[in-house]
């Protein structure tokens, strides 16, 4: 679903679960978004991110983004993944 472009900052966008199968170091693994985006992520649970909001969205300026979501483990040596997203912005202000 696209999200509006008015949506305020803090606004849930999605939910990621992360799984590692491996024990110890080699199964605790963090997240993290690549590039200058207008969304962060917070931890929500164990093996639990949520994908939020982090500023204003303009979507005359940006119709659609490109979200990379790293998982690395803490293992040695790290390990990693990653996940694209394409999120889609409406336009709410538009007559």
């Amino acid at each position: 679903n696209p999200i509006p472009e008015d949506s305020v900052p803090s606004t849930v966008i999605a939910v990621i679960n992360v799984r590692d199968r491996d024990s110890g170091d080699n199964g605790e693994v963090t997240c993290n978004i690549d590039g200058d985006l207008p969304f962060r992520l917070e931890p929500s649970s164990e093996n639990t991110y949520k994908l939020l909001t982090a500023s204003a969205l303009d979507r005359e300026k940006v119709p659609a983004y490109n979200v990379t979501i790293t998982a690395r483990d803490r293992g040695s040596p790290a390990l990693s993944s990653r996940a694209a997203l394409v999120l889609e912005v409406s336009d709410v202000n538009d007559n």
